[in-house]
């Protein structure tokens, strides 16, 4: 059955749908929308139309137009965007259109990114279909694509008019996107929930866990109270950047490696580990809460350091032009125990460049 909860953000607000399979309440949505001549549009990924053709005709019918794009990361660019805008406007989309972003974390940033766009601004709904998208990057309202220079350095905040996670489309992910999508789960344990990251050591989660449901709900009600506090991440102090947690040091590892070597989940979880070692150097962890760190990603299928060492004056090159930087620094996500993390600026350089040498980094 059914479940759903709302992410309260005034006009702006949005509902978000659990349950295995959710055709019945998003074709209704989608017929509601029709009935008042709104018309719909779908982006997905060539992947996804391959293994679930039938339930996205069954969600859509054969009618909604659909834009398949490549899979992968190199798809949020700027060549891909602009395809995507000249497919909207193919389809004379108008600006009472709704378009529907079916996939992934790339999918979802780009799709969501053009509507953001588009005629100034057009309507959206999230259907994730990865893990990853689930419990973090289809809820919240950032959009955006890469850049050589840097990862999401161009996008815009842009909420969803609702989001529909329907977990039985997981059945097809394969182990390694299920497992880059257990790093943003571990990292929302690590960051606010020591009894969610307890459950993760005690008890890996994998497709097939009865928990993982509840689980993929926890996750959206920690980042909802989150973006409800702090939408367009303006707090000077913790607030939405707490989510950034690893992802300093992941979208490094990202850029130098030009986003085809790791995927983003795989970056992130070395990212969590580094993360973890700067917060030991920093005397906020012990030896013994970095091993747990290290021993819930492994366990995960997850790496924990670099397959292969990457240029430490490229990575920290790449830190340079995160989006992240204030003032011409840094703002690190750090951890001051196991379920609680701050932000942290000014941290000694010397620092993070031993962080991440401990990682693979020479």
């Amino acid at each position: 059955m059914a479940e759903t909860f709302t992410v309260n953000l005034g006009e702006r607000s949005y509902p978000i749908w659990f349950g295995e399979n959710l055709r019945a309440e998003l074709s209704h949505a989608l017929a509601g929308l029709r009935s008042s001549g709104r018309n719909v549009a779908v982006i997905t990924d060539r992947n996804l139309e391959q293994k679930q053709g039938a339930a996205l005709r069954a969600m859509f019918g054969d009618a909604a137009p659909t834009l398949a794009l490549a899979a992968g990361e190199e798809t949020k660019s700027l060549a891909e965007f602009g395809r995507v805008l000249d497919f909207l406007a193919a389809q004379r989309m108008d600006r009472t259109s709704v378009l529907c972003a079916v996939g992934g974390g790339v999918i979802g940033d780009l799709a969501g990114f053009a509507a953001a766009a588009y005629l100034r601004g057009i309507d959206f709904i999230q259907v994730p279909t990865t893990l990853l998208a689930m419990v973090d990057s289809s809820v919240g309202g950032k959009t955006g694509i890469n850049l050589s220079a840097g990862k999401n350095l161009v996008g815009a905040f842009h909420q969803p008019k609702a989001v529909y996670i329907a977990t039985g489309l997981l059945g097809t992910l394969p182990p390694r996107e299920f497992a880059a999508g257990m790093a943003e789960v571990i990292k929302y344990g690590l960051l606010d929930d020591a009894a969610l990251f307890a459950q993760l050591e005690k008890s890996p989660l994998t497709p097939a866990s009865r928990e993982l449901s509840a689980v993929i709900r926890r996750c959206c009600e920690l980042k909802a109270r989150i973006v409800e506090a702090d939408e367009r991440e303006l707090a000077a102090e913790g607030g939405r950047a707490l989510l950034n947690l690893g992802h300093t040091f992941g979208h490094a590892i990202e850029q130098v490696t030009g986003y085809g070597v790791y995927l983003h989940g795989e970056a992130v979880a070395i990212g969590l580990c580094a993360a973890g070692r700067l917060s030991q150097k920093l005397g906020y962890l012990g030896a013994d809460d970095v091993a747990r760190i290290e021993a819930v990603v492994a366990a995960h299928a997850l790496p924990t350091r670099l397959r292969t060492s990457l240029k430490l004056p490229e990575l920290l090159a790449a830190m340079a032009r995160d989006k992240k930087v204030r003032a011409g620094g840094l703002r690190f996500v750090i951890l001051k125990s196991l379920g609680g993390a701050a932000t942290q600026s000014g941290i000694e350089p010397a620092l993070v460049e031993a962080s991440f040498r401990e990682v693979g980094a020479s």
